[in-house]
């Protein structure tokens, strides 16, 4: 962890108001309202639906990721007069729970926690409320209308027993990106189903040995194509039960489409972000299902891809599908803590970095979970120059993500690192690692106290 501190002092100032609070409390313990310090000086005032720690003056500690790094510095230059403490870590990438393992060590020395914390896992509050660490944000911080205008179902994985506990910073669904100028030379057309888009798979594998159409060598990949096909491996069906079958038709037929393209090499295993895929294929992607951030995140920033030649097109459908479904990969979302001395200032970056259009419609890499923001965002990238075409597909996908892939406490994205990447790399096919995909989510759910039906 590395830390951003720009100079600053401050001293805590001790109201009259609050020596007298603190001269005159009995040594009862008060369980409402307010609670009587010790020693320190400290205590609580019940307000907004939590116990809030007694407010000082001082620097704001946020915790973001290096992606996010940009939107907290973009803040403190657009208010000079904040103080912040920009403190850079993982963001919990591939479900690591550094965020939980020193929210744990925190509780238990009384001292430490962030006052705002982004984290690119969409399941913290799944640990941060029972935790004590996470506020509520819809009784009193957060404007109700402000909230309003979230994406549809944006948030509803920030809300525990009907109270939301955090924000979704972007949307990460699933689309179909395209090098249009390799497709017009090829003479291919973008598919729309996925039965097309194994045809083409296997068409490339003959007449372009080396291209592209897609990538499962990241730890996401599940979210791209089983969620995306309603492979039912992760359906939350309760604050702690879940629903895993990773052995049904859904699962097995999208299975078997992946391992035919990865066995004639049209499909990588490498991982977007891997120095083999960087250096070998960069150039060779035809076509690559991934989440709305794959734009810049991916083949503008790490692949290098030059301006005008990627589109994005609607990630392929099952014929016969009813309606239109895809996965998605992060996010990411947004807490604040309980235990802040810094509410009101906390707060005010919160809903900032959230929904203010200087970050989520002029700088944010992906699609804001934000509606107005999120407009304005698409516009903004139609005007940058970059991507190629019709951009409506990233506005179509965002409300067709399949509601049966739920945000428990545990990590899919590590689950399918330990038990499937591996064998990928040996040569196995994933059809026939889907029965131990199963029995490790099990167990993974169980670990973390879950009912799991199968």
């Amino acid at each position: 962890m590395t830390v951003d501190k720009p100079a600053s002092s401050s001293k805590r100032v001790i109201s009259k108001k609050r020596a007298a609070l603190l001269a005159g409390c009995a040594a009862t313990v008060l369980l409402t309202v307010t609670a009587c310090g010790g020693g320190s000086g400290t205590g609580t005032t019940t307000k907004d639906g939590f116990a809030q720690a007694p407010q000082k003056d001082g620097a704001l500690t946020v915790w973001v990721d290096a992606t996010r790094m940009d939107a907290a510095k973009l803040y403190q230059k657009l208010h000079p007069d904040a103080k912040l403490d920009i403190v850079s870590y993982d963001g919990d990438a591939n479900g690591s729970n550094y965020l939980q393992t020193k929210v744990q060590l925190f509780n238990r020395t009384g001292k430490g926690w962030p006052d705002v914390v982004f984290s690119s896992q969409n399941n913290e509050v799944t640990w941060a409320v029972d935790a004590g660490f996470a506020a509520p944000l819809d009784k009193g911080l957060m404007p109700a209308i402000t909230l309003a205008q979230f994406a549809k179902g944006a948030n509803d994985v920030c809300q525990v027993n009907d109270t939301l506990y955090c924000l979704r910073n972007d949307l990460s669904q699933a689309v179909l990106w395209y090098n249009a100028p390799l497709m017009k030379k090829f003479g291919y057309t973008v598919p729309t189903t996925w039965e097309e888009y194994q045809a083409l798979g296997e068409k490339v594998a003959k007449e372009h040995p080396g291209f592209l159409v897609g990538d499962a060598g990241d730890s996401f990949t599940p979210e791209i194509y089983l969620w995306a096909s309603q492979c039912g491996a992760n359906d939350i069906t309760g604050p702690k039960s879940v629903s895993v079958n990773t052995t049904s038709e859904a699962c097995t037929k999208m299975a078997k489409l992946l391992d035919v393209l990865i066995k004639n090499k049209s499909m990588s295993i490498s991982g977007v972000f891997s120095t083999d895929f960087g250096k070998n294929q960069a150039d060779k992607v035809l076509l690559m299902p991934g989440p709305a951030w794959y734009g810049g995140a991916v083949f503008k920033d790490t692949l290098k891809v030059p301006a005008k030649q990627i589109g994005v097109a609607p990630i392929p459908q099952w014929k016969g599908q009813p309606a239109p479904t895809t996965g998605n990969v992060g996010g990411g979302t947004w807490l604040l803590s309980k235990h802040s001395t810094h509410i009101k200032a906390a707060t005010d970056f919160l809903k900032w970095v959230t929904t203010d259009d200087a970050y989520q419609a002029e700088k944010a890499p992906g699609y804001p979970a934000y509606g107005p923001a999120a407009e304005k965002w698409l516009k903004a990238q139609g005007g940058v120059g970059y991507l190629t075409g019709d951009l409506s597909a990233l506005q179509d996908a965002s409300s067709q993500v399949w509601p049966g892939w739920g945000s428990g406490q545990f990590s899919q994205e590590a689950i399918w690192a330990a038990t499937v990447k591996p064998g990928l790399t040996q040569g196995k096919s994933i059809e026939s690692m889907l029965p131990a995909w199963q029995d490790s989510i099990v167990k993974y759910a169980k670990s973390n106290g879950y009912k799991v039906s199968q």
